[in-house]
């Protein structure tokens, strides 16, 4: 699907009505989710037909790719459902190298004969680029893994649970909602089971079952007589996990500060609590003061911090930005090889620790192996505030004197090539026992920000602005209200000079996104990035209200 598309879904309006006709895929019913396509021997079969064609056609190297995508989409709105999606996508994608240069060629035709011929096209089309490429591909090693698996952990199957019981809880959230003051509410759940099976002539035959969700809504108050109306989106997370994520358990609850009501949740979602509280705020929202422009503290919840890491960290740091080689969904980088190679960056605080992570239970960026057959890691981007790595894949690591890929390489479908992408890029919380709390009464003049809002950055990652969900006042320790029209500006490099605390382990929670942009022809990836909630000194903040 294209990011536009997505997200113009993800609004939840009336153009939910057209997503069969728009989705990647095949309409398929409900019950067809539950077939289990083809076997893994199969697949294997079918696989050695590409890696044994391209051998024989001159290829020095050859990938394939057999994948079946399902997706179901609910979609409501106040009482009603607007629609349900259910579709299927399968396929091959096959990738060589020959004369030592890239070529890629996908079909759903996937039988022994239409097999053959994508991989005769995918050889053509490297011969083909070799008359102009003047170097060589140059691979990093990577072990054979054999014949391997690997699965989401999931608990509950989104595919083994009754649609009308989805569509019951989106009901009910909603009805939660108008009861507590929303007049208008839109909801959904967007769950997604990719089936990837890859196989190489390095001897990998890796089956991967990865599974994903995303509960969302937006619920909106009017005050009619001012001519007024704030909405407020949902503070779920779209996660790596089956459909236990929407249980509710109490045990993944945490509290916000006191004096919000907030509720933080990990690795499960209460839904109807959020759309009740979503409500109350939006109605509080008409009558929040302004703030006031100048420098505050700020103090970060998770879900509002992960949008900012994706910006100023996940993009900045990936390596084709840096070489100037990817420029699309806002531009390269300032992070260049200079600043890493001085050993010195000074990319954060000395407390600033950023990690690469394709293994984290949970995210939306774990699996076991990427889509080149390298088993997943952790990896250090910066530690105690010093630039230290970047994100690179098996034909980039060599020009960073590196030989091992760090396994993010991914495509969206079969039918589209994998290149680098974002792995998870998380904030490692802090080492000392350190509540929400605690960090509020710290603070004599701050906002605390919570959601995820409008976000503004330059063409190389560098000077931003950020808005949120949700804003509350910190005045001498405490919180002393709502706030509204809040937005802060800083530079990547100063921002994050200023982080001066970060809370523990027992607060870490991460944000993803189903839909991060990248690459000409635009491809989508989900990535998840973690952290505590943290406080920045010192930050400049606007206010979005004021008419000029």
């Amino acid at each position: 699907m294209k990011r536009r598309n997505f997200i113009q879904y993800a609004g939840l309006g009336a153009g939910a009505l057209m997503m069969p006709s728009l989705l990647m895929g095949n309409n398929i019913s409900a019950e067809a989710l539950l077939n289990p396509g083809l076997d893994v021997a199969a697949k294997k079969q079918l696989a050695d037909v590409a890696l044994n064609t391209a051998r024989s056609l001159g290829a020095s190297y050859a990938d394939a790719r057999i994948g079946r995508y399902l997706n179901q989409y609910v979609f409501t709105r106040e009482d009603k459902v607007q629609n349900v999606v259910n579709t299927e996508s399968f396929g091959i994608g096959v990738r060589v190298i020959a004369n030592g240069t890239w070529g890629f060629a996908s079909t759903n035709n996937v039988s022994p004969d239409g097999i053959k011929k994508a991989t005769e096209q995918a050889v053509a089309i490297a011969k083909a680029n070799s008359k102009i490429q003047k170097e060589d591909v140059v691979l990093a090693p990577v072990k054979s893994h054999g014949e391997v698996s690997w699965k989401t952990p999931i608990v509950k199957d989104f595919k083994d649970v009754p649609v009308a019981e989805k569509v019951d809880l989106l009901l009910s959230a909603n009805k939660a909602a108008m009861d507590n003051g929303a007049n208008f509410v839109n909801s959904a759940l967007f769950m997604v089971n990719e089936q990837k099976y890859f196989a190489s002539t390095d001897g990998s035959y890796i089956d991967q079952d990865v599974h994903r969700i995303w509960p969302t809504f937006g619920v909106t108050a009017i005050d009619r007589s001012a001519g007024k109306f704030k909405s407020r989106q949902s503070l779920s997370a779209p996660m790596g996990l089956g459909y236990e994520y929407m249980d509710g358990l109490a045990s993944e609850k945490i509290a916000g500060p006191e004096g919000t009501g907030l509720i933080g949740y990990r690795n499960s979602y209460d839904i109807i609590e959020d759309a009740t509280l979503a409500a109350q705020q939006a109605k509080q929202m008409l009558s929040a003061k302004s703030v006031d422009a100048g420098k505050y503290d700020l103090v970060l919840d998770p879900n509002h911090l992960g949008l900012t890491i994706h910006e100023s960290v996940g993009h900045p740091l990936e390596l084709d930005r840096v070489l100037g080689y990817e420029a699309n969904y806002a531009g390269t980088s300032f992070a260049t090889l200079d600043k890493w190679k001085s050993g010195d960056f000074k990319y954060g605080s000395d407390i600033v620790n950023l990690v690469a992570d394709k293994t984290q239970v949970g995210s939306l960026g774990a699996v076991g192996y990427d889509d080149e057959g390298v088993k997943t890691k952790k990896w250090d981007l910066v530690r105690n505030g010093i630039l230290k790595n970047y994100q690179a894949i098996r034909d980039q690591v060599h020009m960073i004197g590196q030989n091992e890929s760090h396994g993010c390489c991914y495509s969206q479908s079969w039918n589209d090539v994998q290149f680098q992408r974002m792995p998870n890029v998380s904030l490692e919380p802090g080492k000392e026992k350190y509540s929400i709390n605690d960090m509020i009464k710290d603070v004599e003049k701050g906002i605390y920000i919570a959601g995820r809002g409008s976000y503004s950055i330059d063409q190389q990652r560098y000077n931003f602005q950020f808005g949120g969900t949700v804003f509350y006042e910190i005045k001498d320790g405490k919180i002393a209200g709502m706030l509204d029209d809040v937005a802060y500006q800083s530079n990547t490099q100063e921002f994050w000079n200023s982080c001066t605390k970060i809370c523990d382990e027992s607060d870490y929670r991460i944000f993803g996104s189903f839909f991060d942009g990248k690459g000409q022809p635009s491809q989508v990836s989900a990535v998840s990035h973690g952290s505590s909630t943290t406080r920045f000194n010192d930050v400049n903040v606007i206010n979005t209200g004021r008419t000029i």
